[in-house]
């Protein structure tokens, strides 16, 4: 399985033979520049909330691809209005068996709403079951006692956000990388804007000296996981 990172929380997973795009918001990341938007072509979309830095390239990209749309029910009703049918619809707690593997939606501690301040639902993660892994990808989340329930998932990979101020931040990330029993992670959502800046060296000895694996891919680079 291969992950690559670009920019916020926006990634691609290479899984079960397929392509898996997480919350694509890329165009307007000065950060991520360099990545060409309309060479993108998921199989599919998932995203975890409405906000707009984290879907401000899914229409374009969805058009380019013909990607199926995986997002809680409320932002498929949503996408359905705006025109957009190839949609899975979740709920908190439940799995789908795909081509790729299983996914399952799990709690996140936010807020949502889509970019025309409609009602966006609840905020959502995932855990994606697929190529004898399992991957959890928390969305932009609070710590919360939730993650406790994926202590015996027997995690490969933690997906967290780092930044603070809108999402947990590196202390709690650490805490959320004991609930759920992962010593593999890759942080995302910091740097993007000012409120979220990080001290990257900081927080590498801060994992390291938890026994933990902190991964910080740049832009455009590549992890197998």
């Amino acid at each position: 399985m291969k992950f690559t990172y670009y920019g916020q929380s926006a990634f691609e997973l290479q899984a079960g033979g397929k392509t898996l795009l997480f919350d694509p918001f890329i165009s307007p990341n000065e950060m991520a520049k360099n990545i060409d938007v309309n060479g993108l072509k998921p199989d599919y979309i998932l995203l975890s909330h409405g906000h707009g830095d984290h879907m401000a390239d899914l229409f374009t990209i969805e058009k380019n691809s013909g990607a199926t749309v995986i997002c809680i029910a409320d932002i498929a009703g949503w996408l359905d209005n705006k025109g957009l049918k190839n949609v899975h619809g979740m709920n908190i707690g439940g799995g789908f068996n795909f081509d790729f593997g299983r996914v399952k939606m799990v709690n996140a501690v936010h807020s949502s709403s889509m970019p025309d301040g409609s009602y966006g639902g609840n905020p959502a993660g995932f855990v994606i079951y697929a190529d004898g892994k399992k991957i959890y990808f928390a969305g932009d989340t609070a710590l919360t006692y939730d993650m406790k329930l994926l202590a015996d998932e027997s995690l490969d990979w933690a997906i967290l956000p780092i930044g603070d101020n809108y999402t947990m931040g590196i202390d709690d990330a650490i805490k959320a990388s004991g609930f759920i029993n992962c010593k593999n992670v890759i942080g995302v959502h910091y740097d993007t804007f000012p409120a979220i800046k990080i001290n990257k060296a900081e927080a590498a000895k801060k994992f390291a000296d938890a026994g933990i694996n902190l991964e910080l891919p740049g832009i455009g680079e590549s992890l197998d996981l």
